[in-house]
């Protein structure tokens, strides 16, 4: 199974059914075989705080739902995330793709990829780096309990380690 298909199983195990997400080339992998399996409602948001929305509205009609995004977006949601997520104890897992690491061509994206992490510690979001295949479905599935169990905002942190990063 590859980084993808883990992930995929992962959220079907933590019975994730809707993934809200903003399209980007790295995370295609994962959003391709989500929109593709009828377990999943896959909903193309066009901004990172749309997709905490829908998820957050999932959440609140008793249904599962994680949110993927690129750490440029994570930039645009932190309110929605502080004012809605964090205080409403919704329990959202999001995948983040980190861009401004090995490999990345486009300084525009270094920066907030950099602050990504500081971000979610000053926000109290614990974060997991996902950066290689070796026991990623013990990683996920284990953070995607700890979501659920803790009622929180969560975050998973994909660097291009994992997906092979974007290509200029």
């Amino acid at each position: 199974m590859n980084w993808a298909e883990t992930i995929v199983q992962s959220l079907k195990d933590a019975e994730v059914s809707l993934v809200a997400y903003v399209p980007d080339i790295s995370i295609h992998q994962v959003t391709r075989l989500l929109e593709e399996d009828d377990y999943f409602h896959v909903v193309s948001a066009t901004r990172e705080e749309e997709a905490i929305g829908i998820a957050s509205g999932a959440y609140a009609v008793g249904r599962n739902a994680a949110v993927f995004m690129q750490s440029s977006g994570f930039g645009n949601c932190v309110n929605a995330i502080a004012s809605l997520c964090i205080p409403c104890r919704l329990p959202i897992p999001m995948f983040i793709n980190l861009r401004g690491e090995v490999g990345e061509f486009n300084i525009a994206q270094v920066a907030m990829g950099r602050t990504t992490r500081p971000i979610l510690d000053t926000l109290g979001i614990p974060y997991y780096t996902l950066d290689s295949d070796d026991r990623l479905g013990q990683r996920v599935s284990g953070a995607l309990a700890l979501c659920y169990a803790s009622r929180q905002p969560l975050a998973l942190c994909m660097t291009p380690l994992l997906h092979g990063g974007k290509l200029a």
